[in-house]
């Protein structure tokens, strides 16, 4: 297919078909990997046995071409925005009176992160609108500068209504949370409400914010706390460097794993974390994905607070954010829930309990 101009506004079916050359070059890589000695002890990052039993199960094991086949089973697209192509998959209900949701991911996921709540949503009377961010998986590298959380959600309000709805909602988690937040601060005409599974606001260092905490706030700022002290490297490094580390991401499938299961982990099913490095691997943007950091650390950070709805359906093995800060920044908080698996990914974890959350925020608007 011959590459679409900036002005293109055409909407083409996709389907996921990776050549049996690039299974077959993985293969071989990953059976020629050079692991890393094993470290004196489990603070020194992802461990060596790690990476090896994901790598051998990649290898022997993991069955891409049922991933890709359920991938398939959706209805597919590309089309062209500001420049960028951008891939997603259009799942409508059978209710006539459907809501459209926009649902974006976050990194080191993909769109595989709502494969598992797809289904309730449908059922639930909801329109499904699944993109992959500029950057990730089959929306292709970014080829310009600027692809931030506010020029991403631009892209996605232009995205909804290019699909003719005028009225819709957001969700998202990690990146798509706060992907998600700026949708609604683009368009708040169009979007009913915001549904994260975290909210970023965080102190501002004036010490008097920090009277008066209850236990549950507490709590989370020492999780945010241990999280910035001994998790964060990676924000540094995508922020700052994403291209240096970019060159081992594009060549070692089992560098990639290492890298993507710091935030992916062993609580996690391994057909889920290796269908995202595959499509990490496969699409060639384990490095592009990463520039997202950097472009929001160059970007001006948002001014005055969101009038959309906004609700929070948090984890209690997470950090998804402390009420009194989200209260400065957010207008109009609706619901603040926090559910009791422990994970990062609850649309892919629970994804029963937080289609009932979705569709109370929304039936309430």
């Amino acid at each position: 297919m011959s590459e679409d101009t900036r002005e293109d506004t055409a909407i083409r079916r996709f389907r996921i078909e990776i050549p049996k050359s690039e299974t077959d070059a993985l293969a071989a890589r990953l059976a020629a990997t050079r692991f890393a000695d094993p470290a004196p002890g489990p603070d020194y990052g992802v461990a060596t046995d790690r990476v090896r039993h994901l790598a051998e199960y990649w290898r022997h094991g993991y069955d891409w071409r049922a991933q890709e086949e359920r991938l398939n089973r959706h209805p597919q697209f590309i089309t062209r925005i500001d420049g960028q192509r951008v891939h997603f998959l259009h799942i409508r209900s059978e209710h006539a009176d459907a809501l459209p949701l926009l649902l974006t991911h976050g990194w080191p996921g993909s769109v595989v992160e709502f494969e598992n709540i797809v289904a309730p949503l449908t059922a639930g009377g909801f329109h499904l609108v699944i993109p992959s961010i500029p950057g990730f998986g089959f929306s292709g590298p970014t080829t310009e500068e600027g692809w931030d959380n506010r020029r991403i959600a631009r892209a996605w309000d232009t995205l909804m209504r290019r699909l003719g709805y005028e009225r819709y909602g957001a969700a998202g988690n990690d990146a798509g949370s706060m992907i998600s937040v700026e949708v609604g601060r683009a368009a708040p005409e169009r979007v009913v409400g915001t549904h994260v599974t975290q909210v970023f606001s965080f102190p501002s260092g004036d010490p008097a914010e920090l009277t008066g905490l209850t236990d549950e706030e507490r709590q989370a700022l020492e999780n945010l706390n241990w999280f910035m002290e001994h998790k964060s490297a990676f924000n540094q490094v995508h922020a700052q460097q994403p291209q240096t580390l970019a060159h081992a991401l594009l060549d070692s499938p089992a560098g990639l794993l290492g890298w993507l299961d710091q935030l992916l982990g062993e609580e996690l099913d391994d057909d889920f974390v290796l269908a995202n490095a595959a499509i990490h691997w496969f699409t060639g943007t384990a490095g592009s994905a990463l520039r997202l950091y950097y472009e929001n650390a160059k970007a001006p950070r948002p001014e005055g607070r969101t009038t959309v709805p906004l609700a929070l359906s948090g984890s209690v093995g997470d950090f998804y954010g402390i009420r009194r800060f989200a209260e400065r920044d957010h207008g109009d908080i609706r619901s603040w829930t926090v559910h009791p698996e422990p994970t990062h990914y609850l649309h892919h974890v629970a994804p029963e309990a937080l289609a009932e959350d979705l569709a109370a925020f929304y039936g309430n608007l």
